[in-house]
């Protein structure tokens, strides 16, 4: 642990293949640690009581399920290289000198007859490994020829992932032994945020660690102000990050996206009381030493608070509303699967259409798939809900219904469909009700956006057909080149007309 700066990532239809510059594999070792278990350097060594694996099997892994994967270990001025085929060794060969600089490089294809049609997803892989460079600062990872590091940690996670500008305060950076903490609230956003860490691994789930943040964070501002104030007042368009060090993590699950232990280890106090503590000294330091930022706090809390009674009225009668016409909504024609079907294995597919009326959404009503898509019609243009409070979402009764339909209202981790696709007309007005869709979403919901279930049906604008043969054009010279080929005359998808 802590040996070598920058690791190197290529990923290429050819394969994978993952270069570090630590201190290598011991030579002798090489076939041992990618083909056997219960080998490596995690079970007597304290450097790695504090990692999310243990038994030492994410090598063997993709050993087993690659067509080929070859392993090079450089070390004290030697190499040693092995070869493996579906998990079978095939070539070992000797340790011999070497120039290059210590480490250890992998490279591997995926076994195409388990993993048919596979691709991957550079968004995400991108995405996980800048999570990598903010939990430990120093460190350089290359993906395909593109540079990621971090001076800051966490802090550069939230100011890399929202403008700046639109905080409410600079954001406020912790950092201990075994934990680290940064958090802000936002000026436009109304829902909780949290990016929580456990050993490096990202647990989107939360977990442990999580809830104690924000009881500790609770407990603090009431502490420091004197006031009783609502928990959900003060965590309200939150957007902070906490990262902390266990010894022997236990996870709720083998994705280990939800930390399920109760004590740190290493005779350190529990999770809980180990967090309360940390946040319950450095925060309020940090609140008595930063007078201005403490009274933003107090200033937005205090705005959640009358905004929130304001909204208990309208709020139950919305929710009645909403209730009665789920019995009879004839907006919203469901699917059978849904994100939260934690059983289901197609749950990821499913997706819900937003629609311009109900004629457009016959065709697709009529050809979606009944199991995983819905469709939601809208009645005319939705408002445009630029820069007005969420009162208006109880009050606009299609936004209402529409927040109902994707089960939002309290959090997104309850949302109803992983996918969110504004399927509109091609035509001007299509395009405008489009943008008020959008808006409705960035100022209510930017975190549907920020994680990815927002979507855009592309429309196709003209057809070109002759008896033989149709072509779908998406711009002007796709026509063109439509029509020169099939010598057709068009049509325009545009419009209903």
């Amino acid at each position: 642990m802590g040996a070598g700066k920058t690791i190197e990532i290529s990923i290429s239809e050819s394969g994978v293949s993952v270069r570090d510059y630590g201190r290598g594999i011991p030579l002798g070792k090489v076939v041992d640690v990618v083909s056997k278990m219960n080998t490596g350097g995690k079970y007597d060594s304290r450097a790695f009581k504090k990692s999310v694996g243990l038994n030492g099997v994410g090598t063997k892994a993709v050993n087993a399920l690659s067509s080929s994967f070859k392993v090079e270990s450089c070390r004290d001025g030697k190499i040693k290289s092995v070869f493996f085929e579906k998990g079978n060794l095939t070539l070992d060969n000797d340790i011999e000198e070497s120039s290059k600089r210590k480490g250890t490089k992998v490279t591997f294809i995926p076994d195409d007859l388990i993993f048919k049609k596979y691709k991957y997803r550079a968004e995400y892989v991108s995405k996980m490994l800048k999570y990598y460079v903010y939990l430990n600062p120093g460190l350089t990872i290359v993906f395909n020829g593109e540079k990621y590091t971090s001076k800051n940690g966490l802090k550069d996670l939230l100011e890399d992932n929202n403008d700046v500008e639109k905080l409410l305060y600079p954001i406020i950076h912790l950092k201990g032994d075994d934990i680290e903490i940064a958090l802000t609230h936002s000026k436009i956003q109304y829902s909780e945020e949290y990016y929580s860490f456990v050993n490096g691994q990202h647990t989107t789930q939360g977990g442990t660690h999580q809830s104690a943040f924000r009881e500790a964070l609770v407990k603090v501002v009431r502490d420091f102000y004197g006031k009783p104030y609502d928990a959900s007042d003060i965590r309200k368009s939150i957007i902070s990050a906490v990262s902390i060090k266990v010894m022997e993590p236990v996870f709720e699950s083998q994705t280990k996206t939800k930390l399920g232990s109760t004590e740190m280890g290493g005779g350190l106090p529990t999770v809980r009381s180990y967090i309360n503590d940390f946040i319950g000294k450095y925060l309020d330091n940090y609140l008595h030493k930063n007078p201005k930022t403490a009274e933003e706090i107090q200033k937005k809390i205090i705005r959640a608070e009358k905004e929130r009674k304001e909204l208990s009225g309208i709020r139950k009668l919305a929710r009645e509303r909403a209730k009665k016409s789920s019995l009879h909504n004839k907006k919203l024609r469901d699917c059978r699967v849904h994100l939260g079907d934690m059983n289901k294995e197609n749950r990821l597919d499913s997706t819900l259409f937003i629609t311009e009326g109900d004629s457009a959404s016959g065709s697709i009503t009529k050809s979606r798939n009944v199991n995983t898509q819905a469709v939601f019609s809208l009645r005319g243009k939705p408002l445009n809900c630029y820069s007005m409070t969420k009162k208006i979402v109880y009050e606009n009764e299609e936004f209402n219904l529409l927040q109902a339909a994707l089960n939002i209202e309290e959090s997104i981790e309850y949302l109803r469909y992983n996918n969110i696709v504004i399927a509109t007309d091609a035509d001007v007005d299509g395009m405008h009700i489009r943008l008020l869709l959008i808006t409705f979403f960035l100022q209510f919901f930017p975190e549907l956006i920020k994680e990815g279930h927002l979507y855009i049906l592309q429309t196709p604008l003209f057809r070109v057909r002759n008896k033989k043969e149709t072509i779908y054009c998406y711009s002007e010279n796709e026509r063109i080149e439509a029509v020169n080929k099939l010598g057709a005359k068009p049509k325009s998808l545009g419009s209903k007309a």
